[in-house]
């Protein structure tokens, strides 16, 4: 028999808050965690500024700082997200004897993480010092010599987008089922909705789910760059991110970690847990088309969309908000309110959707996750989450967008939605929990 899942905790390290509650309040308030690029002279880039997390302090979140001083940002940030949603969920942390009453074989871990960054300083010094510029080719003696006498094992070990998973498992025992994957913008949901399908059919009682990606580095900087991703809007960063306007030019490309703890009912229960709402539906699809396109006719974003609404047996017109996935781009926001109106039919232009990407920008991996804690949220407060900078609207694109400000009205059910490249699509449902 399938089991209820809820979600008893979460956590989140973004750029507009180390925490759930400044995130949110950050959110409504349209405090915009974009600036100039600082992890990285940025200047030569076509987009010199991003969505970083600022003033992170790992030392808060674990008494074992020794244990993961090999971790990369975004691992650290997993960390600290992931430290905030199992203290809010009664799970101790860091014990070798815990007395919560979890068995950890029973408790698993499934994180959409991205690869960490390399080794930059010595990455590009060995390119400079094995270039032959007489044969105009790479001395690979030369660059073997100076890799094995500069490299760090563990620097290149962390850089495994399963890693993220091993710190989180250290530090908080679990020894269930672990998971990683790496299906580009949709990781974190798509690990939410696999995390969701594992603890329901029983194969776990606790999954802790979500993700951690930072990308604001040269390479991943510059690989978006020449995807012409990235708005280039560098005399305004704060308003640069421009879901379902006319001028729109691209995303904010942003860092960060979120997590969530799902747990059967029957755990959460036994455990006396707090319940802070239910997930009742996962949707997953791929696209068929492009590398990095989604198709044109949005099918498979319905075919997503749908999946999760008949898992979740319910109908479009019982959603109340769609978390969408906003990106900012061109292509991605015209093709996803093709994919809402398909879906939603009559009830389209009457379903409000926003996008957070407007404030805290483009988490790549992470991003699905910390949109569905703010989902969490808006079924709390009965609050909408704006989209920022929606002062000129494409004509196209005629959905109500919660344009500004926040909007205040009755939140039972949301959806989030996530379409990554390679045209990973993933949708979840969740809703206010009743007995």
């Amino acid at each position: 028999m399938n089991q209820r899942v809820v979600i008893t905790g979460s956590g989140i390290v973004c750029p507009i808050g180390h925490d759930v509650e400044t995130m949110w309040k950050n959110l409504l308030a349209g405090n915009s965690g974009m600036d100039k690029t600082t992890t990285f002279d940025a200047s030569t880039c076509p987009a010199t500024f991003s969505a970083e997390v600022k003033d992170f302090d790992l030392s808060k979140y674990t008494k074992n700082i020794d244990l993961h001083k090999t971790g990369n940002r975004h691992t650290a940030f997993c960390i600290g997200a992931a430290a905030q949603a199992c203290t809010q969920a009664g799970i101790q942390i860091e014990s070798d004897r815990p007395t919560d009453g979890i068995d950890r074989r029973k408790m698993g871990i499934y994180l959409g993480a991205g690869e960490g960054s390399v080794d930059n300083d010595h990455f590009f010094d060995v390119l400079v010092q094995a270039w032959n510029d007489n044969e105009r080719q790479m001395d690979w003696k030369k660059w073997g010599d100076y890799a094995f006498s500069n490299f760090s094992e563990m620097k290149e070990l962390e850089q495994e987008p399963v890693m993220p998973a091993s710190h989180i498992a250290m530090l908080t025992g679990a020894r269930g089922p672990s998971r990683s994957c790496l299906t580009a913008c949709a990781a974190s949901t798509q690990a939410i909705g696999e995390a969701y399908m594992m603890v329901r059919s029983g194969k776990a009682n606790i999954m802790i789910a979500g993700g951690a990606h930072s990308m604001i580095h040269p390479l991943g900087v510059m690989g978006f760059c020449r995807l012409t991703a990235l708005s280039t809007r560098n005399d305004s960063p704060k308003t640069a991110s421009r879901p379902f306007t006319a001028s729109r030019d691209g995303f904010v490309l942003g860092e960060g970690a979120a997590v969530v703890i799902l747990e059967s009912l029957d755990s959460a229960k036994k455990r006396n847990a707090k319940i802070l709402a239910e997930l009742i539906g996962f949707g997953s699809s791929g696209d068929a088309f492009r590398v990095t396109d989604m198709h044109e006719d949005a099918r498979g974003a319905v075919q997503a969309i749908e999946a999760a609404l008949k898992d979740a047996n319910v109908s479009y017109k019982d959603i109340d908000y769609i978390s969408t996935h906003g990106t900012s781009t061109a292509e991605n926001d015209s093709i996803e309110t093709k994919a809402i109106k398909k879906v939603f039919k009559e009830e389209a232009k009457n379903t409000p959707a926003s996008s957070p990407k407007s404030v805290f920008g483009h988490l790549i991996g992470a991003t699905g996750c910390a949109e569905l804690i703010t989902c969490i949220m808006a079924i709390r407060d009965n609050t909408l989450p704006p989209t920022m900078n929606l002062n000129d609207p494409d004509p196209e694109l005629d959905l109500d967008f919660v344009p500004n400000k926040p909007r205040k009205t009755d939140v039972n059910i949301a959806m989030k939605e996530s379409f990554g490249f390679g045209g990973q699509n993933n949708v979840l449902i969740l809703k206010r929990f009743d007995e």
